[in-house]
């Protein structure tokens, strides 16, 4: 008797201590934060009944098996850590991934190999969410590309013939400037990632209570605000020196300085007003002003503005419509905390007929744009008309209580972004051609 109950207080012991390196996995304070909120949402009940408790006996058996796969009594301690950090953090990854499902998967696999230390800042930026950082370049594009037409316009009336345009105009000038374009995708990528450290900065105590943004690096503990701060001071750094390698420097840094406070205050735009999506809006499409003004140093009104303020309408619009259906996902938690959106607003009853509204005006703005910029010839608007389609076929087709379809949709914008893109390089060709 005295020899069994010695076997089963060893047998009881290494059976705790695995249950520690499973849920207690030394090294990073990510894998460590991260673990512990997973740890409390699958095993929280594990000291109300009894058959709740076999049952995560059995996940954390399954548990172990995975991070253990080749382990026994007597594999040695810091081996066993070694893996079990390893597999928790291909874990934490897939988990991720399944809570947020704008993921990409292009930059899943680069999520997966970089090390833990750096993983928290990649997921605070969005880096494996490319699909913003593509919403908030392509009125960038758009604007510089369209710009290009008064140029083009101007050395189409100075030359006696077709020919000696097409010899002097190269596809740099029908796309726009190449540096500007690469400037932009640059700006974009650093400001998107800057844009999501201020929103989660603001927002970390609702983010914990949301399961879609739970993970977040902030919400769940990974890192602090000091470090986040610093990341994005990083961040601004780098968005200052893109603003500053801009052509025409002092316009355009004030203009780009003027989308800053839109930038600060968009996140807490859900805590007062119903219309979150439109301040977003706004600020996602300042590039429409930023890529004319690089290209022509200034926004006259005739010639300027007249193009670009229908252009930055009709991407506001655009905005309304994915983002408001992007809404829908969360309309359940957001309903709880007390937080507003249009989702919430329009309801599951007028949310398509109003988004019917704004695919509308998006498509008509765009149109009013190339039409103000002198575009005569029908592939503009035929470009205009296919983007305005698959804005009718996201709102037709969104089913609201859908996570997966809502998210699909939001995601397949980077091909209406794409559109308007080829509209404004289509127009420009022709322009050369008349």
């Amino acid at each position: 008797l005295k020899t069994k109950n010695i076997t089963y207080f060893t047998s009881l012991t290494r059976r705790k201590i695995s249950l520690f390196h499973v849920l207690q996995i030394p090294g990073s304070n990510y894998n460590k934060d991260r673990n512990a909120f997973h740890t409390r949402r699958e095993y929280k009940s594990t000291s109300t009944t009894t058959s709740s408790s076999s049952s995560n006996n059995n996940d954390v058996n399954d548990k172990k098996k995975e991070a253990f796969p080749n382990s026994s009594s007597t594999v040695s301690s810091s081996t066993l850590l070694e893996s079990s950090s390893q597999a928790q953090h291909a874990n934490e990854i897939e988990k991720e991934t399944t809570i947020d499902n704008v993921t990409s998967t292009s930059t899943s696999s680069f999520m997966k190999a970089l090390p833990p230390s750096c993983l928290p800042y990649a997921q605070l930026c969005r880096f494996d969410k490319p699909i913003g950082t593509m919403l908030l370049l392509w009125p960038c594009y758009w604007s510089t590309s369209i710009a290009a037409a008064p140029l083009l316009s101007s050395s189409s009336a100075n030359s006696q013939s077709v020919e000696i345009i097409r010899e002097t105009i190269d596809i740099f000038q029908v796309t726009g400037d190449p540096k500007l374009l690469a400037l932009f995708a640059t700006g974009s990528f650093l400001m998107r990632g800057a844009g999501c450290t201020i929103n989660d900065m603001w927002d970390a105590n609702y983010d914990k209570k949301v399961f879609r943004t739970s993970m977040r690096p902030l919400a769940c503990g990974a890192l602090s605000y000091s470090q986040a701060t610093a990341f994005l001071g990083l961040q601004l750094t780098g968005g200052l020196a893109v603003l500053t390698s801009l052509p025409h420097l002092e316009y355009c840094f004030w203009l780009g300085a003027a989308s800053l406070p839109l930038i600060g205050v968009y996140p807490l735009m859900k805590r007062f007003t119903n219309w979150p999506q439109l301040v977003l809006g706004l600020t996602f499409n300042w590039g429409a002003f930023m890529g004319w003004a690089a290209t022509h140093g200034s926004l006259p009104l005739h010639n300027g503005l007249s193009v670009v303020l229908p252009l930055y309408a009709g991407g506001v619009c655009w905005t309304l419509v994915y983002d408001t259906l992007y809404a829908h996902q969360d309309k359940v938690d957001d309903t709880k905390l007390g937080l507003k959106s249009t989702a919430l607003h329009f309801g599951l009853k007028n949310t398509k007929p109003v988004l019917f509204g704004f695919s509308t005006l998006a498509t008509g703005s765009w149109m009013l744009a190339g039409y103000n910029v002198g575009f005569t010839e029908p592939y503009y608007y035929i470009g205009c008309l296919a983007a305005g389609s698959h804005l009718f076929w996201q709102v037709g087709t969104a089913d609201l209580n859908d996570a997966k379809n809502l998210a699909d949709r939001f995601k397949s914008n980077n091909i209406v972004g794409g559109i308007m893109f080829a509209s404004c390089i289509a127009g420009n060709i022709a322009m050369c051609a008349v």
